[in-house]
């Protein structure tokens, strides 16, 4: 089991930085490309959308599929959308190259969470799932920044050349050394996956999360934009600063993890709501590098942990199909995430870069408010189906 879920989690790093490879590259990809900063975020609209739109019904058809042969063809095709992105002439071409992925990553990602559930056990759904997250905080700690430094020294395409090798290295070690992997419970129909639309209490975590998701990423799309042009950092000073920016995101992953099982929404808002005061304090702390300092670590932990709680939430929220209950939270961030890209560009269009950090603020307060309505509501109780599954 250990080397499993390390597996999936080395493999979920390759995935999820190439999701978030963008957030250190817009400025040098916008200005090889010839478009605007906001422009080029536009690109993280589209990956959000796609997977926003197809994630929970692709994981539903793909959750019947043996998970090694599964999880290899994701990676391959991982592998040959960042050869693409590294040749792109220009935006069209990086707009294809970012289609696939985002076809791929709700069905890893979600069907990885569900295998560790599998592997570890329902009590201990939180930690299961903060080991395969743990490549989703490497991504940031590691993944982003790295590729922002390789940016710098040698050009933003030899961030997806390196993806490309990594997407290939990772198939090729889930190919010698993860076991075939079939869900213990046989996955329920379509039909019965979709029941879960029907949960209010369902929808409205999944609307929490892309509350929350939307405010994060109205700031964290821009971030590395926000410390050239607001505090005035050199790219390999960005790529330095991102680093640490994940790797207290470590933090935030560990305390995600152990708190979640407890109490979802309570972690919820234990995260939450300091993550509005840091996003509220960037832009005045952005003169004082001491101060600018706290307030990222802050952000960087907050941030990381509600990643987790976020997921566990919903899929503890839907116990009768916790894939395609993964599925849509990660269908329901990603929109999250492409809302926050375009209110970030629109905010940055209309009063400059360090506007982003007040945007992001006020729509994570609104998350707070909705996880404090969904804490006080009654919890539902499952139905037991005939097929055997709950209901």
């Amino acid at each position: 089991m250990p080397l499993s879920l390390l597996l999936l989690s080395a493999a979920g790093f390759t995935v999820l930085t190439t999701e978030f490879i963008l957030v250190g590259l817009l400025p040098p990809l916008a200005r090889d490309l010839g478009v605007s900063v906001s422009a080029a975020g536009l690109l993280v609209t589209l990956f959000g959308l796609t997977i926003a739109a197809s994630g929970p019904f692709l994981t539903a058809y793909f959750s019947r599929f043996e998970r090694k042969r599964l999880f290899v063809a994701v990676l391959l095709a991982f592998a040959a959308a960042n050869a693409l992105a590294a040749l792109a002439p220009n935006i069209g071409v990086m707009a294809l190259a970012r289609l696939l992925p985002a076809l791929g990553v709700p069905v890893f990602w979600a069907l990885a969470s569900e295998t560790a559930v599998d592997l570890a056990g329902e009590a201990r759904a939180g930690r299961a799932i903060s080991v395969i997250s743990f490549g989703v905080i490497c991504a940031t700690v590691l993944g982003v920044p790295i590729g922002t430094l390789l940016a710098d020294a040698f050009g933003w395409r030899a961030a997806f050349t390196a993806l490309a090798a990594m997407s290939l290295g990772k198939a090729a070690l889930l190919q010698a050394f993860l076991p075939d992997v079939r869900p213990r419970q046989a996955p329920a129909p379509l039909r019965g996956q979709l029941r879960v639309l029907r949960e209010a209490r369902v929808l409205g975590h999944v609307l929490l999360s892309i509350l929350l998701f939307t405010g994060m990423f109205t700031a964290y799309t821009y971030l590395a934009d926000l410390l050239e042009r607001g505090a005035g950092f050199d790219g390999g000073t960005v790529g330095w600063t991102l680093m640490g920016f994940g790797a207290v995101g470590l933090i935030g992953n560990a305390l995600g993890g152990r708190l979640v099982d407890r109490r979802p929404l309570g972690a919820t808002l234990l995260f939450g709501a300091p993550l509005a005061f840091a996003l509220l304090a960037t832009a005045p702390a952005i003169g004082s590098l001491p101060a600018l300092a706290a307030v990222l670590a802050l952000w960087g932990v907050t941030q990381s942990a509600l990643f987790i709680v976020s997921h566990v939430r919903v899929m503890k929220s839907a116990p009768e199909a916790p894939a395609f209950a993964a599925s849509l939270n990660i269908s329901g961030a990603n929109l999250g995430i492409a809302l926050g890209a375009v209110a970030g560009g629109r905010v940055i269009d209309a009063v400059g870069v360090v506007g982003v950090g007040y945007a992001a603020a006020a729509i994570v307060a609104a998350a707070m408010a909705l996880a404090a309505v969904l804490a006080l509501a009654p919890v539902r109780a499952a139905r037991p189906q005939a097929d055997g599954r709950a209901a």
